[in-house]
């Protein structure tokens, strides 16, 4: 699929927006609460660009913080409810490879973008422009190593760990990640990892969650300090510009 706003409008209103796709409660659950997490990856960041809205929960996160939060969004529906959901929103109604606001945040936000595009090396090195000086890159992907993962090689479900299910073609991934995949495309971006971290302890697919408990559900993504992140659904990296 081409990524262009009218595409990016066909995506939120069959996943984002849509009641047909039954797990995005299970998604949502896990980015709001692990939103606090994301954020204090930013460190004492004030003018913060989080890119894609998404359904809104790391923007309502930034807010509470009183962070100056800003959000670049392609699609023009969801630029729209950025807009009334949050009046205090900074909404940038653009592509990612269009938007060129020069070196003005302490810290921009790449919550599951690089699984998505083309080139992630060549977007981030293009993010890599839009930071002030000490600024900072919070990235947020799939985990290739993700106890779910490891599960189903082992049960022989799927070949291998980076291998895509039909799941990852639903949400438009191209690949998932580990922490050394991510550390090479941010390297050949210009950006060094200082601070690594995981959330949501996945032990089966998302369709095998649906009727789950949200105490469990709850609790699968608050265990997540005490594990090592490499086993975890989601992993995350603080990553500065080389020097």
């Amino acid at each position: 699929m081409t990524l262009t706003p009218a595409a990016l409008d066909r995506y939120a209103r069959t996943y984002y927006l849509s009641d047909a796709v039954d797990d995005i409660d299970i998604e949502e659950r896990a980015q709001r609460l692990s939103a606090p997490r994301i954020a204090a990856a930013a460190g004492d960041a004030r003018r913060v660009l989080d890119m894609g809205y998404g359904t809104g929960e790391m923007a309502a996160e930034l807010l509470g913080r009183g962070m100056q939060a800003e959000v670049v969004e392609g699609s023009p529906l969801l630029a729209a409810r950025a807009r009334d959901a949050h009046p205090g929103l900074v909404v940038h109604e653009a592509m990612f490879e269009d938007f060129d606001p020069g070196p003005v945040y302490d810290a921009v936000l790449a919550l599951h973008v690089m699984e998505h595009v083309d080139s992630p090396s060549s977007l981030m090195e293009r993010v890599r422009g839009w930071l002030a000086p000490g600024g900072a890159l919070v990235v947020v992907v799939p985990n290739r190593e993700s106890l779910h993962r490891r599960l189903a090689v082992r049960m022989g479900l799927q070949d291998r760990l980076d291998t895509l299910s039909a799941r990852d073609g639903l949400v438009g991934h191209l690949r998932v990640y580990g922490f050394d995949t991510l550390a090479d495309d941010l390297a050949a971006a210009g950006f060094d990892v200082e601070d690594r971290f995981g959330f949501t302890l996945k032990c089966v697919p998302n369709a095998m969650m649906l009727d789950w408990p949200p105490a469990l559900m709850e609790a699968l993504t608050g265990i997540s300090p005490e594990l090592p992140p490499a086993l975890l659904a989601n992993i995350g990296v603080r990553a500065v510009p080389r020097a």
